[in-house]
């Protein structure tokens, strides 16, 4: 069964980019969030198997977005995503629960692993 996948991301066309490398290998995209508070209320909409959710984005940053999903769903799998490789950042993420995290620029090979790692 594919796997169900939400992406967060405040640029459009990155949104589509990973769009594009999930669908193309088997994942089911279920919804797309623009910002952190849109994240959170697509979450509880469509219940994903993963989230993959850009660090840096208005109203609500990435960060505050998996730890709100994280609250109202301990055992959501979240993979981070930031075009600042900065090691606090991906500190931060993984103490506040998420699984892995990937650098922009993507490589198509990249985010797979990193997805097949966290849901299969």
């Amino acid at each position: 069964m594919a796997k169900n996948i939400l992406i967060c991301d405040d640029a459009a066309f990155m949104r589509m980019m990973i769009k594009d490398i999930l669908t193309k290998n088997g994942y089911n995209v279920v919804g797309e969030a623009e910002n952190g508070l849109k994240a959170v209320e697509k979450y509880t909409e469509t219940k994903p198997d993963l989230v993959l959710m850009d660090i840096t984005m208005p109203e609500m940053d990435g960060i505050q977005a998996l730890k709100k999903i994280k609250e109202l769903d301990p055992s959501a799998m979240v993979i981070m995503c930031s075009a600042m490789g900065q090691q606090a950042m991906v500190i931060e993420s993984i103490q506040a629960g998420a699984k892995d995290f990937i650098v922009k620029p993507f490589q198509a090979d990249r985010v797979i692993e990193a997805v097949k790692k966290v849901v299969g």
